[in-house]
């Protein structure tokens, strides 16, 4: 397995030098992309596995990682490590994951689509007590993706900027028969923003806090998804869409820039009725 990494930045600070600290050993090459408006080369200037490229502004997370997958197999790698510069790999769980994946190649060959750890994040879920099983999404960072299946389905949706657009490329595989699979020995930490746990009564609220542009893509970018999979997968989709109505629940209840977010919420789904793609176009 010829490995390559891909981080997606966007106004990194010198802290995520620790994070590509925890992986960049890892894989032959790492193509680091980023959507800053400011040039942050020299911050990498004494890692020789780093190819740096700058967007010069905010291209959003799809196009990002179809510029390292594209950069990555005209270099003739195969395999590709999605990163978020936000999130690390501690100890041997990155050594886990590749092992497992080369495991999960000779088992499913050219139909392994993607392997992902398992994501510990602020919400501490329990992890399930079995060492894989095959899902119908996961979240980017730390996936180990197949460049020929990110070819063959035409790669990340760059409309879709940022939100969804990793579960987008689940589905995608999913319904193009390719193995979507999550790995809960290996462990990957991702920090996911600013996360906080309310209680009322006998009943735990995460609050994820996001801004009013997170909240206008998430929104915006759910009802693509039902249009383009809601029939397959109508289980996951009505899913999704309770989790809106919770999120919509919190903002109301717990979190602050209430109107801004709301309004940003009705501005997505305004958009998507009017086939509106890309970048966020309001001024506020």
């Amino acid at each position: 397995m010829k490995l390559a990494g891909v981080v997606v930045l966007y106004n990194p600070t010198k802290s995520v030098l620790k994070n590509i600290d925890s992986y960049v050993k890892k894989v032959e090459k790492l193509y680091v992309i980023d959507n800053s408006s400011d040039d942050n080369s020299e911050m990498f200037k004494d890692y020789k596995k780093i190819s740096y490229i700058s967007f010069g502004k905010n291209e959003g997370i799809a196009k990002a990682l179809n510029e390292g997958a594209n950069n990555a197999t005209k270099d003739g790698y195969d395999y590709l490590l999605t990163m978020d510069q936000d999130s690390n790999f501690t100890n041997d769980n990155l050594d886990k994951l590749i092992s497992f994946t080369e495991r999960m190649i000779k088992k499913y060959g050219n139909k392994l689509g993607l392997v992902s750890p398992w994501h510990s994040t602020k919400e501490n879920k329990i992890k399930p007590n079995k060492e894989y099983e095959e899902v119908l999404e996961e979240m980017t960072s730390g996936n180990i993706i197949s460049l020929d299946a990110w070819k063959k389905i035409n790669g990340f949706k760059e409309w879709f900027f940022i939100d969804n657009v990793d579960i987008e490329y689940c589905m995608n595989l999913n319904k193009n028969n390719y193995k979507v699979i999550t790995y809960y020995e290996s462990i990957l930490l991702h920090d996911l923003g600013n996360i906080t746990k309310k209680k009322f009564l006998w009943k735990t609220f995460y609050c994820t806090n996001h801004n009013y542009l997170r909240q206008y893509y998430m929104i915006r970018n759910l009802y693509y998804l039902n249009e383009l999979y809601g029939d397959i997968y109508p289980e996951k989709i009505k899913s999704m869409k309770r989790g809106a109505f919770g999120r919509f629940k919190n903002i109301i209840v717990w979190e602050h820039d209430k109107f801004r977010k709301i309004r940003s919420m009705y501005r997505g789904y305004k958009d998507f009725k009017k086939k509106k793609v890309g970048i966020y176009q309001y001024k506020n």
